[in-house]
């Protein structure tokens, strides 16, 4: 479809007729990403009522929501997806426009500050004393205790910014650092609270983002209070007090597709909170693609 046919279906946006409507509405969309930047020239170059605008600006977040989630589902089911990916893909559910590769330099700078003070002699313990000072001392990043339950815990964007977070978000920063720097840290998928694990390398099962079965965890690090390591014990305690069993699913590393799931539903909680109902349902819309389908 040329540009100047476009720019006729764009002029019947506000058609009173809602089939007419409809059938616009049908067509711009399945051109998807591309048309955005036309339907946005067209809208500041004209000066359309207040019932164009309105459907224009859903439109534009429709297809952006599509966009996101049809690539969300490719990510998922690639075998070796990549978290900072996935992350990154979640952040533009919410900012559809931001600067992807800025992203990715701040992450770089972060990666390349910690890299300068390893070497092949440390201990484990030495190694996450220097992912510690990086992150927490030098650059000030910290858990969000004053508005845990805010949705820009959850998104990268917000958190590079601010360098706040929860305990999910800023245990994803520092699981996409120590995986480019080849140090053997995974998330793991605690109730009620995402930590961190050292795992032996010399122990590790399975291939992937995930090491599948028993792998010998050193020690466990909590990345919402400074990256303080903390011993198995402590996870006991911790799920007895939760009143829960001490499955092997709560200790072992999770996938990286479990994180995003995490993420996801950490937002539907936020916006639940605040009476956002439309965020809700569309977050549920992308759980869906981390839930297994019944088989027949």
């Amino acid at each position: 479809m040329s540009t100047s046919e476009i720019d006729a279906l764009i002029t019947l946006i506000e058609d009173p007729d809602p089939g007419i409507f409809s059938h616009v509405q049908k067509e711009l969309a399945a051109h998807g990403p591309a048309v955005i930047p036309q339907l946005e020239r067209y809208w500041e170059g004209h000066n359309f009522g207040e019932l164009f605008q309105n459907r224009v600006e859903k439109l534009i977040h429709s297809i952006q929501f599509d966009e996101v989630q049809s690539r969300l589902r490719a990510w998922h089911e690639t075998d070796d997806n990549d978290l900072l990916d996935g992350v990154l893909l979640i952040n533009r559910y919410q900012y559809p426009s931001f600067d992807e590769q800025e992203l990715r330099r701040q992450i770089s700078k972060l990666r390349q500050d910690i890299w300068l003070e390893l070497n092949d002699n440390l201990t484990a313990l030495e190694t996450v004393n220097i992912f510690n000072h990086i992150l927490y001392a030098v650059h000030g990043f910290e858990g969000n205790k004053n508005n845990y339950s805010s949705p820009q815990n959850s998104f990268i964007a917000d958190v590079l910014s601010s360098k706040k977070g929860n305990p999910l978000s800023l245990a994803i920063l520092y699981r996409i650092l120590s995986h480019s720097l080849e140090v053997p840290i995974y998330g793991v998928n605690l109730p009620n609270h995402f930590i961190l694990a050292w795992v032996d390398e010399g122990s590790m099962v399975g291939e992937g983002n995930v090491q599948k079965g028993e792998n010998r965890i050193l020690f466990y690090i909590n990345p919402f209070t400074g990256g303080t390591m903390i011993h198995r014990n402590e996870v006991d305690e911790f799920l007895n007090y939760l009143e829960l069993p001490q499955k092997v699913g709560y200790y072992q590393p999770c996938t990286n597709g479990e994180i995003i799931s995490r993420m996801i539903n950490n937002l539907i909680y936020s916006y639940a909170q605040m009476g956002k109902e439309d965020k809700v349902e569309e977050l549920k819309c992308l759980l869906e693609i981390f839930t297994p389908q019944a088989v027949e």
